[in-house]
């Protein structure tokens, strides 16, 4: 087979994956084997590749791909979510431009527009994480709107219900009116805004009188239905059982007095307006105060806004600012900064607002999923810093707001039959409910006709927190072979910012409908940054374009890139370099493969410094192997990946590579060939899971090989032998004396066709076996054991032997003599000043202890480069 002289990551990416695929290598079914089994954290079915996508699927693939390697039965599930809010908007948008309003069609024709776009642009994602190399079973994909899942989801909801556990209620809401749907808690986000605090006053009814309210919401006083003082504050006890009008609208308030009223912030007083605050509301039903609400939907001015009916909010808080000013109600305005909770989807101020919803009880639920992390052990979280926030949320959960005013969705299965407030009855299909609203009602008689299923979708959350068991099927088939054998899943990748959306959730389901954990483990990213720090993101321009960072560095110069600097739970400060860094580490394998292949082989006796080096590189790869299965263990992915990386490059492509070729247009023996090729091999193994395509195009160049030894389903490398640690200290001294005589060929710009002799003062009494190594790689010709030091040559240090090369001819002795004196110089007032500094008693008693130490190490170190240095004057005088 032809070896192209570059890695062309383009053409074999592509021919790698259609090769995978056609074989099947993705595809899992349960068998005897141990499983190993991640469900994908299903991204948006609207979505596109990002850097966090191509950060979590990476190492989500280096797992199931080692899995594989270890002859684990790896089943990874990919499949996307419906999200609700999100896709809901999309087709809104394209309706819009249709010309085609939401409100002008039936909830069946807009969710035939949302099907056609979920399959016309739905699953975009999961295409383009093929192009990084991700090995998913793609004939289990999955997606949250599936019939089995959607069916899933009701039954589960039903369940719940009849358990008790799900209630309607009419509760203060988080209300997003760009999307115009409730949220939960988790979805709201808490932002710094930059505002400003109005003063207001408030005509006290029957006097001159005013009182002067600070409110950030100006617009929001027509909703006002009461002023509260607080019964300890002697400024305002004469006000007691008056009554105030709200300027422009003119209604009379009632003045309540309540301790919830903060005597230090503002005036003192306090406006109430129920339907726009969640205090206020708590104030209103305490104090039965009258409700009003003033926004539409859409958080425009409904009715109660007098002449700003229709206006928007904000504009309304300007108009309303300068009437008030105009009218003299307006005192004064202070700039103020407060806590604003925005969308976390659509990035709307949301709005508190009354509403029926419908709710699921936390409390008792989250107790098993609270105890398998923090207490059992049954679920790991890593880093393991992340169970902090984990206990913080589940010890103050509140109940879960599960229901959405959208149509693309699961509906709730909620049957009206009445107008009461408890004339429903919840079933997983209208037959079983009109059987349930006869039963209810009393009334035989009722038909199809008189239900009525409540229009809202369940929370996109509510499907994806069963996802871990719907993906098996595991709710409608609690007991099939599938659930049986792949549940809990293995290892579970994601990010820590939606750790209560879904991870704490999923547990949460886990313990109540399958008894144990969704999973085992848990591995936190990082969020993926810019080198300011900042989230990437499309809005702030800072991310790019995935695909067309695979097209230019291949998928495993960039799944390198990532990982190389992605500690576990740790921010990634993305930088394009690194993909470079990733991209030439590709093609320095690449070089050393077609290095080797371009040996020519010959029955040849095996050189002692082959032999030497392929032995000590056995022995520095077992011991690398063992890091490498320490850091999978603990999940420092980054770390097993440089380790490999190091491996790769310096010790055997910069190290044995060069020990073992043959001298120019010479064979190399067999026996060292044979020993080369192995080693490569196991290397590839190593370097699979993180660049899949590369390892594996190697592979298949080396040897012809048949679909069942491809790379993909090879076995991962084992220690066949102890660990010898000679051999490797051994050649680590060895490679120090290397380096050395480099450095001087280097500064005395002696050629490499120049021979030159060493002479070793071995006070180490290091093995001479190495020296037949130290010839090869710095082209001495001669080395030999002294009792003394040589004059006229150059000398150098490794701990506490001297390596003499005798230099007659070769250097510009005076020229050398004076290098060396400046350097002399320069040492000994360095080690003064630090001697001084150690004389110093104040110093030593004051300072710690690791300072002290690295001042009696700078001491040390300068007095044996004076003692070389010394020496190396001596013998060119």
């Amino acid at each position: 087979m032809d070896i192209p002289s570059k890695y062309e990551p383009n053409t074999v990416e592509n021919h790698w994956y259609d090769y995978w695929m056609q074989h099947k290598y993705f595809h899992s079914e349960p068998d005897e084997r141990e499983p190993y089994t991640i469900v994908i954290p299903p991204p948006n079915v609207t979505g596109v590749l990002h850097m966090g996508h191509m950060l979590n699927n990476t190492i989500q693939d280096v797992l199931i791909r080692r899995a594989r390697l270890l002859g684990k039965n790896a089943c990874w599930v990919p499949g996307t979510d419906h999200a609700s809010i999100a896709t809901e908007a999309k087709v809104v948008a394209k309706l819009k431009e249709q010309g085609i309003n939401k409100t002008d069609i039936s909830r069946e024709e807009f969710l035939k527009h949302a099907w056609d776009w979920t399959h016309n642009y739905g699953g975009v994602i999961l295409e383009q994480l093929k192009k990084l190399g991700c090995s998913c079973d793609w004939e289990r994909t999955a997606f949250t709107m599936n019939d089995n899942m959607s069916d899933s989801v009701i039954k589960i909801f039903v369940d719940l219900f009849d358990k008790g556990l799900i209630y309607r209620g009419y509760r203060m809401v988080n209300w997003d009116p760009e999307a115009q749907t409730t949220l939960s808690d988790e979805e709201v986000v808490y932002e710094e805004r930059q505002g400003l605090l109005y003063y207001l006053s408030y005509p006290i009814e029957g006097s001159e009188e005013k009182v002067t309210i600070a409110t950030t919401r100006p617009e929001t006083i027509l909703g006002d239905t009461a002023i509260c003082i607080n019964p300890k504050d002697e400024r305002y006890k004469h006000l007691k059982g008056k009554k105030a009008i709200v300027p422009i609208c003119n209604r009379t308030i009632p003045i309540i007095e309540d301790e919830y009223v903060d005597l230090e912030f503002g005036t003192g007083c306090l406006k109430v307006t129920p339907a726009h605050d969640v205090n206020d509301q708590a104030l209103g039903v305490k104090h039965i105060l009258e409700v009003i609400d003033i926004f539409n939907a859409d958080a425009s001015l409904n009715s109660y806004g007098l002449h700003y009916e229709g206006k928007d909010r904000f504009l309304v808080r300007k108009e309303i600012a300068k009437e008030l000013e105009e009218k003299g109600f307006l005192v004064k305005t202070e700039n103020y900064v407060n806590k604003v909770g925005t969308s976390e989807r659509t990035k709307a101020i949301i709005e508190p607002r009354l509403s029926d919803q419908w709710f699921l009880k936390m409390e008792e639920l989250v107790k098993p999923a609270l105890s398998a992390v923090l207490e059992t052990g049954e679920v790991k979280f890593f880093p393991k810093k992340f169970e902090n926030l984990y206990r913080n949320w589940m010890e103050n959960i509140r109940d879960w707001n599960i229901s959405r005013q959208l149509w693309w969705g699961q509906q709730i299965p909620a049957y009206y039959f009445g107008d009461g407030q408890n004339d429903f009855v919840v079933a997983e299909n209208i037959d079983d409910a009109l059987q349930l609203a006869k039963e209810k009602s009393n009334n035989p008689n009722l038909t199809i006709a008189d239900l009525r299923q409540d229009e809202d979708v369940v929370d996109t959350w509510f499907s994806s927190w069963l996802w871990p068991i719907t993906v098996f099927n595991g709710i409608l088939e609690p007991d099939s072979k599938d659930i049986n054998y792949y549940y809990p899943t293995s290892d579970l990748v994601t990010a820590p910012d939606i750790i209560f959306f879904w991870v704490a959730r999923m547990i949460i389901s886990g313990y109540e409908y399958r008894k144990e954990p969704p999973f085992k483990n848990v591995y936190f990213t990082g969020i993926v940054r810019d080198k300011q720090r900042r989230k990437m993101s499309k809005s702030l321009g800072n991310s790019p374009d995935a695909l067309k960072l695979i097209e230019e560095y291949g998928a495993g110069g960039v799944r390198v890139g990532l990982l190389l600097s992605s500690a576990a739970g740790n921010d990634l400060m993305f930088d394009e370099t690194l993909c470079q860094q990733g991209k030439n580490f590709a093609n320095k394998v690449w070089n050393a493969f077609r290095l080797v292949k371009g040996w020519e082989v010959s029955d040849l006796p095996q050189p002692e410094a082959a032999k030497l080096g392929v032995a000590w590189y056995t022995a520095k790869f077992n011991q690398t192997l063992l890091e490498i299965e320490d850091h999978f263990g603990k999940y420092r992915i980054s770390d097993a990946l440089m380790t490999t990386y190091k491996l790769v490059w310096e010790d055997f492509c910069s190290w044995l590579l060069e020990i073992s070729k043959p001298a120019y247009q010479q064979p190399i023996d067999k026996t060292t060939f044979d020993s080369i090729i192995h080693l490569f091999e196991q290397n590839l193994k190593l370097l699979h899971p993180f660049m899949p395509f590369l390892s594996e195009e190697i592979w298949q160049h080396i040897a012809k090989r048949d679909p069942q030894q491809a790379l993909i389903i090879a076995e991962w490398p084992k220690i066949e032998e102890e660990v010898d640690e000679g051999l490797i200290k051994g050649f680590d001294f060895a490679s120090e004396v290397i380096s050395g005589i480099r450095t001087i060929r280097k500064e005395k710009n002696i050629p490499m066709k120049e021979a030159l002799e060493l002479s070793i003062l071995n006070q180490e009494k290091v093995s001479n076996a190495w020296d037949v190594i130290i010839q090869k790689l710095t082209h001495v010709s001669k080395v030999s054991h002294v009792e003394n030091g040589l004059e006229g040559a150059l000398t150098f240090r490794v701990k506490s032997n001297e390596y003499f090369i005798p230099i007659a001819g070769a250097i510009d002795v005076d020229a050398e003599i004076k290098k060396i004196e400046d350097e002399l110089n320069y040492t000994k007032g360095f080690l003064q000043s630090v001697q001084k500094k150690l004389s110093n008693e104040r110093f030593v008693n004051n300072a710690p202890e690791q300072v002290v130490a690295i001042e009696k190490k700078k001491a040390a170190d300068a007095e044996a480069k004076i003692e070389t240095l010394e020496k190396s004057l001596a013998s060119l005088g």
